[in-house]
């Protein structure tokens, strides 16, 4: 996704960040509105890359910046995210507070403007292909519009992007004026794409492994070491299997979890406890594949359902 590159990643956490720094990459942006208690660690990241940017939708954090300036005379790299419609973070780009704001960091000592970015994360409401390339037009749009409305008011804009993995899936044309894209978990994909349109079955990659720890009969389930910690409890449980697929046994249903344990049983009739013994493996397709696949250190590279490789992050890159 970075062309070979240690460059041009986005971070949601510092720990990411600070995981990345430490590996080699060298052009990070920490896109998460910036967190006043946390404006050193950014700073300490800043002065240490080439590269490392921040966002901001406010004045606050602007004169948070300000106050705290980088060593040697380098500057901070700010990105200021627009609401375009997806109504989490950011300022709306009509709104006369977003053309101050961009004037701000562009008249602020020791601060760059590096570019405008909105997330349509709205896409992850549509159902279908019509719904959402119109997001993307949408936000395109809007993104690129601001953009110009900068130019044309002297303030210099180097990028614009948006990013989301459904609009990023279906791309329309204008998308092709726009600097960069964010394509989300599109290495990975989901359960949660496929059913938005994003991608079919055949195209989710990730998986989450986990062992049989216990059987029990007189409730007709048996036990599995993985909670929500690992496969994150986005799906309500409300697929017809429960909180996640499993993998090659459609009869079977995640039906609750705890922290640390999953709990399965048969969609119907009883369960056939030989077919999964105690320490025998299960593989788990997750709902959202965001905090799965940032919440393990291995990874298993699967072909024709064998294991041919193993990835460890933590091993370096």
């Amino acid at each position: 996704m970075t062309g070979g590159s240690r460059r041009c990643i986005v971070v949601s956490t510092l720990a990411e960040a600070c995981f990345y720094a430490d590996h080699g990459f060298d052009d990070i942006l920490y896109a998460y509105p910036l967190p006043f208690d946390k404006v050193d660690i950014c700073a300490e990241l800043a002065e240490r890359l080439e590269m490392f940017h921040v966002m901001i939708d406010n004045e606050l954090a602007l004169a948070e910046l300000a106050k705290r300036r980088l060593k040697d005379g380098k500057a901070w790299l700010v990105w200021q995210k627009v609401d375009c419609n997806n109504g989490r973070v950011g300022v709306r780009p009509e709104d006369p507070a977003a053309m101050i704001l961009a004037k701000s960091i562009m008249e602020c000592e020791g601060v760059k403007l590096a570019g405008v970015y909105a997330h349509c994360g709205n896409s992850y409401r549509a159902t279908g292909l019509e719904e959402i390339q119109a997001i993307a037009q949408e936000t395109t749009t809007a993104t690129l519009e601001f953009v110009q409305k900068l130019e044309e008011a002297g303030v210099k804009c180097p990028r614009s992007s948006i990013g989301s993995t459904p609009t990023c899936s279906h791309p329309i044309p204008d998308m092709a004026r726009l600097s960069e894209l964010h394509p989300g978990n599109y290495v990975f994909y989901d359960i949660q794409q496929m059913m938005i349109g994003s991608c079919q079955m055949d195209d989710i990659a990730v998986r989450v492994l986990t062992r049989v720890i216990g059987h029990y009969p007189h409730r007709n389930q048996m036990l599995v070491d993985c909670g929500w910690t690992a496969l994150s409890l986005d799906s309500l449980g409300k697929l017809p299997t429960g909180y996640a697929l499993i993998d090659g046994h459609p009869e079977l249903k995640l039906v609750g979890m705890t922290q640390e344990h999953g709990k399965i049983e048969p969609t119907s009739g009883k369960l056939d406890f030989n077919k999964f013994p105690l320490g025998s493996l299960i593989s788990l397709i997750p709902y959202h594949a965001c905090a799965t696949a940032a919440m393990h250190p291995v990874y298993y590279v699967q072909s024709e359902g064998r294991i041919v490789a193993e990835w460890r992050p933590t091993r370096g890159w």
